[in-house]
């Protein structure tokens, strides 16, 4: 197998390393020599291949100090999708770790797997034909645990003195051309520190799905527990703002809406000085009764179909439940209608961005390539039917339903600036998630900006930092042409809320 195939670049995980002499009401008091650590992750996505799903677990973390034993930072396994961290990040963990001077990082993987569109020329097995979507679970070798005691350490955590530092993690030279994992390959793995939290940069500490336990409105808090058993404390303030809330959980967004049993996302503006988590922005996901799950649009297979009918074929990305009937990297087959009692609902999910005029999404405009959130019609879930061998290639795992509603979301796209122009500009998109959409990959996207686009990591961190070679992300909404529907004649273009620049070129 050509290691060309298989050309990859992988995820960044964060841990800001905050102070803390404080208690909180709803958590158990920190001993006032103890200091708040958080982790978040985030992705740098594949190339040369559709990388479709890429999931991996942090099963433990620990910082080594100068003297003494380790502390750990991760509690219970974390599983990861780095493939949907091209420009966003996930919040992993924070914990309490005594002021000192701490030698080095060390990170455990494990239980990676892979889904992939082969685009290549040659079946990959038997079970991988040309233009399939296919599963493996890779070998992880011994190297599943690695220490980084290279710059910047040694650091020294002080009270009041708050750190936050990125770990680089190139899947490019991790995964091997047998598609093994070894994390101790030579430059799979470095670190830098982060900058500090500013407005520029409301994502670096990235968000975190779960479901809420409890609510106080005297403390301006409610409790969260993950679907891996994580659970957080999250403070509001002035500047939160409250998104997609149904009017029947309340008639003005704010903490309020806020309820037992629902299941929210939370982006997380910053931890603070007691370890809770500052919510920049708290959004509705689904409510007890309902099941959800986001995925992106694969196919869309021109079968015949009765009349006001659509399937997509999705990949499925994430949950608010740990349901094993939505099986994470399995293949969806799920029915839209237009007619009938009950018509699929479609919308948008804008989180407080401004849509620009002339973009819509409904039953018309469905593509490949799209992210989108769909609720499964009660009693329409079939159990999915399982996936072969461990470690063998093969087919995800397969279900069927019916969407009572599909939203758009974001999506995330990475490519080469190949043209800039007054508030839009052209982008030569990677062949890296997108293959079943661009075939050829030689068409440019455009991606339109507005006031509320963010930029991350350029010399000028707006519009006007952007350069025609720049290698970037872009987290946005993605749209078809007006009046094409067809991937070969055209492709789409991008909503952009964050662009991201890559330096050097390196993603």
């Amino acid at each position: 197998m050509r290691k060309s195939l298989f050309c990859l670049s992988g995820s960044m995980l964060v841990f800001g390393l905050l102070t803390s002499c404080n208690s909180n009401p709803i958590l158990h008091s920190i001993p006032a020599e103890n200091v708040p650590v958080s982790l978040t992750i985030t992705d740098d996505p594949p190339q040369g291949v559709s990388v479709l799903f890429f999931q991996v677990s942090l099963t433990a973390a620990s910082l080594q100090p100068a003297s003494g034993a380790a502390v750990s930072l991760v509690d219970n396994p974390i599983p990861i999708d780095v493939t949907q961290l091209q420009a966003l990040s996930a919040f992993l963990n924070t914990a309490n770790v005594p002021a000192g001077t701490y030698n080095s990082l060390s990170l455990t993987f494990a239980n990676p797997q892979l889904v992939i569109y082969n685009t290549s020329d040659t079946a990959l097995s038997a079970n991988c034909a040309v233009g399939s979507v296919c599963q493996l679970t890779p070998a992880i070798d011994s190297s599943a645990s690695i220490d980084i005691a290279s710059a910047p350490f040694p650091v020294t955590i002080a009270a009041n003195s708050p750190q936050a530092f990125l770990i680089d993690f190139h899947l490019n030279t991790i995964i091997q051309s047998d598609l093994s994992v070894n994390l101790s390959a030579s430059n799979g793995i470095t670190l830098a520190q982060l900058p500090p939290l500013s407005p520029s940069r409301p994502l670096q500490f990235g968000v975190v799905t779960g479901t809420v336990e409890s609510v106080s409105a005297g403390s301006n808090q409610f409790t969260m527990l993950t679907v891996d058993g994580r659970t957080f404390t999250i403070d509001s303030n002035s500047s939160t703002t409250y998104a997609d809330f149904p009017s029947s959980a309340c008639s003005t967004e704010s903490l309020s809406c806020v309820a037992d049993a629902q299941s929210v996302q939370v982006q997380v503006a910053g931890v603070q000085s007691d370890g809770t988590l500052l919510a920049g922005q708290v959004a509705y996901v689904q409510a007890s009764s309902q099941q959800t799950v986001v995925g992106t649009i694969v196919a869309i297979p021109p079968l015949p179909l009765p009349a006001g009918e659509t399937i997509i074929q999705l990949v499925l990305h994430r949950s608010p439940t740990s349901s094993t009937s939505l099986p994470l990297g399995g293949v969806a087959s799920v029915a839209v209608w237009s007619s009938g009692s009950t018509p699929t609902a479609f919308s948008i999910d804008s989180n407080g961005f401004t849509i620009p005029s002339g973009f819509t999404f409904n039953q018309t405009n469905l593509w490949v390539g799209q992210t989108v959130q769909v609720t499964v019609s009660p009693g329409t879930l079939q159990a999915p039917t399982g996936f072969g061998v461990q470690g063998a290639w093969g087919p995800p795992a397969q279900i069927s339903f019916t969407a009572s509603s599909v939203q758009l979301e974001p999506g995330q796209i990475t490519g080469s600036i190949a043209s800039v122009g007054t508030g839009s500009f052209g982008l030569g998109v990677y062949p890296s998630f997108f293959a079943p959409a661009f075939p050829t990959f030689q068409a440019e996207s455009t991606v339109e900006t507005t006031a509320q686009t963010t930029y991350q990591g350029f010399s000028t961190d707006s519009f006007s930092g952007l350069a025609t070679g720049d290698v970037v992300s872009v987290n946005g909404w993605l749209f078809p042409q007006a009046g094409i529907l067809d991937p070969a004649v055209g492709p789409p273009i991008i909503v952009a809320q964050t662009v991201k620049m890559h330096l050097g070129g390196m993603y």
